[in-house]
């Protein structure tokens, strides 16, 4: 484990405004009172308070800000120091109107929201790394100060003239002749040639949006500009305060669908960080789907983060009840935030911090949730929620330093294989949702509390007994080398319908496309066939009929064998379900799109041949209970979670510790209804 923050606790703490107090000092006073009842321990500092900084250009007043480091530290409360770069103050906008976005119709937007800059400005740099070298020179060497945070939720893109500037350059860099440009944009259809490099310009309705390789890299391009302002950001951070490590609150999780954040590659901005933090908000009680359902989809966003470094990481926003901005505000039920915040450091989170820790007095957050409402204060059952988190967190101090158990299975995700697939001029905009099909395919060991890590097409694929890579419809022949090699060296992989049907120009595979990835399949794909919602086919498997919905691969086997046939249209009797043996590994395609019904049965018959099921001391008695565990070199952890509105009972088989009660406990357990219990066992 390679966590860079020096703490041997587990953070409790969050967002913490009082630039917007500071005609209320006696509100402070209590506010800090209030933390140490609830059990906090550390607060994030200036997320938006540059205005209350830099009064003026060149005015600065930091005099507020060092009486609440004087009061946090007398408090023994850790400090996580913001970069206000994510909101300007209006005397920045008025005088450089430059750092304001362009948006795609080529209009400036005007000074107003948060988010709203230019990343590319040469004076929106020069001010961020002026008012950062300031507060590392203030407050760089205070002892309470633990971690940078590093601006705010980065999204967005601008295209204004020094964008379109920098996209350029970014372009010639890449292709270097325009014969390779034109090449990989296929500009000779719709004679679109580029004759000047001068001619590139971001996709916008008023010109190119049907040029996917120039759609591709634009998307790449935001992600590179994107993490050049970061690393511009941070370098007055890195000179001055070298031994305090950085982050950037990630995003992503957010209702319906709890997608991944699509306008970044976060996989690329991770490397930049030196301990990933993300913000989470599942919408927890709502009317769509059960509770089991939605934290096996928050489970799959923490072990992305998780996986981002392969290293634990920070919950740097959370509510302690309901946000303002679902499309339903609901409240949690009773005991859901420690179900939901719990569930999150089984996972490998080091931290349950919230915004905010004083809910705002006006404006657009004036209703979401908090530590600290408008209305009653303290005296709410959310603050009661928080002081019962904050008093596990210090029950399961030992369990700091832990991490989550290494995982034998891994799933391949991929940004740009995520933006080619929803630009594909193919298939059907309403079903392709390659992150709905991760998400199914994850389900299962997520039932069976099999721990999974979401992988980079760049990661070692060697350290997973089975690697799953759905609709890879966008692959490198680099990648398809590395499948193959991982399967002959005794790998077993997964693939699936819409794979490798494109290289990372976003140019279609001539003839019958990957060599390798043909090999490593023995299968050729003669066509998808793309059906309605009200369209169905079906596949039978292992003696088993199974619906098959939305994609179907018309495949012919080559070296495969056939574990499962169509049964119904012009491809009836052909092969949907295929295995490859290759080497000393195994080769699995489902060429169709199936209900999770098959994918639990498929996996289950995989678990138990390749053991992949782990030993636990705590029996379940259902699916809505779910067991993770973090462990060190002597102690295991065994996060054990209901999510159900309905109490359950686990079985020990041998005696643990049950770290809240600090007893040692066997046999049947009693589990309340969103009830969490974590018992501890010595290797």
């Amino acid at each position: 484990m390679s966590n860079p923050l020096k703490t041997t606790e587990f953070l409790h703490g969050g967002d913490y405004n009082p630039d917007q107090w500071l005609d209320q000092p006696e509100v402070i006073k209590q506010d800090f009172k209030a933390f140490k009842a609830a059990k906090l321990n550390t607060v994030t500092l200036g997320i938006f308070a540059w205005d209350k900084l830099e009064p003026a250009e060149g005015q600065y007043d930091f005099s507020w800000l060092d009486q609440i480091f004087d009061r946090a530290e007398a408090q023994g409360t850790k400090i996580i120091l913001s970069t206000p770069s994510g909101a300007r103050p209006r005397w920045l906008a008025e005088k450089y109107p430059e750092v304001l976005r362009v948006n795609e119709h080529g209009q400036r937007n005007q000074f107003g929201e948060r988010h709203n800059h230019c990343y590319t400005s040469p004076v929106y740099r020069e001010k961020v790394q002026m008012i950062n070298q300031k507060l590392a020179e203030r407050y760089g060497q205070r002892p309470s100060l633990l971690l940078w945070h590093i601006s705010n939720e980065y999204g967005g893109a601008c295209y204004c003239d020094l964008c379109q500037q920098a996209f350029r350059h970014w372009v010639q860099k890449k292709y270097q002749m325009l014969a390779n440009l034109n090449h990989a944009y296929c500009g000779a259809f719709w004679s679109h040639d580029y004759t000047s490099w001068d001619q590139v310009q971001a996709p916008s309705p008023l010109g190119d949006t049907n040029v996917m390789g120039l759609n591709l890299d634009w998307h790449r391009f935001v992600t590179d500009r994107t993490i050049d302002f970061f690393d511009n950001e941070i370098k007055p951070l890195r000179a001055l305060t070298p031994n305090i490590p950085v982050t950037a609150n990630f995003m992503g999780g957010n209702p319906s669908e709890s997608h991944v954040f699509y306008d970044l590659d976060y996989q690329k901005f991770a490397k930049h960080v030196d301990i990933v933090s993300w913000d989470s908000y599942p919408n927890w009680s709502n009317g769509y789907e059960s509770t089991a359902h939605l934290a096996m989809k928050t489970a799959l966003m923490n072990d992305v983060m998780r996986s981002l470094k392969h290293d634990n990481y920070l919950i740097m926003e959370s509510t302690p009840s309901q946000v303002n901005w679902h499309p339903y505000n609901r409240a949690k039920r009773p005991g859901m935030h420690e179900m939901g915040s719990l569930q999150q450091v089984a996972h490998g989170a080091d931290s349950v911090l919230y915004f905010q820790l004083h809910q705002s007095l006006g404006a657009s957050e004036m209703f979401h949730g908090a530590v600290i409402a408008n209305h009653r204060g303290s005296n709410t059952r959310a603050f009661k929620d928080v002081q019962k988190v904050g008093q596990d967190l210090q029950s399961l101090q030992a369990a700091h330093g832990t991490t989550r158990t290494a995982a034998k299975v891994a799933i391949v995700f991929d940004y740009d294989n995520m933006w080619g697939l929803d630009d594909a001029r193919n298939y059907a905009n309403e079903t392709k949702k390659y992150w709905r099909t991760i998400q199914e395919h994850y389900q299962y060991f997520w039932k069976h509390d099999i721990p999974v890590e979401i992988i980079a097409t760049t990661d070692d694929l060697t350290a997973y007994d089975l690697v799953i890579d759905p609709m890879h419809f966008m692959m490198s022949a680099q990648f398809a080398t590395k499948l193959k090699a991982y399967v002959q060296q005794g790998g077993h992989l997964i693939g699936t319908y819409i794979t490798g049907v494109v290289d990372h120009d976003f140019l279609a595979y001539q003839g019958d496309g990957l060599a390798d990835l043909e090999a490593t399949y023995g299968i050729k794909v003669q066509e998808t066939d793309t059906l309605y919602p009200q369209q169905h086919n079906a596949l039978t498997a292992y003696h088993q009929a199974h619906q098959v919905n939305d994609y179907c691969d018309v495949v012919e086997t080559t070296t495969a064998q056939v574990l499962g046939t169509y049964q119904k249209d012009f491809y009836a009797g052909t092969p949907a379900v295929t295995l490859n043996q290759l080497g000393q590994g195994a080769a699995y395609y489902l060429a169709a799109r199936t209900d999770t019904d098959f994918l639990d049965a498929f996996y289950e018959r995989l678990a138990t041949s390749l053991a992949l099921k782990p030993a636990l001391p705590v029996i379940k008695a259902n699916a809505k209970v779910s067991i993770q565990v973090r462990e060190n070199a002597t102690t295991r952890y065994y996060f054990v979670i209901n999510f159900s509105h309905r109490p359950t009972t686990v079985t020990l088989e041998v005696p643990l510790r049950q770290i809240f009660e600090n007893q040692v406990v066997s046999g049947k357990q009693d589990l309340a209804s969103y009830g969490v219990q974590v018992y501890m066992m010595n290797k």
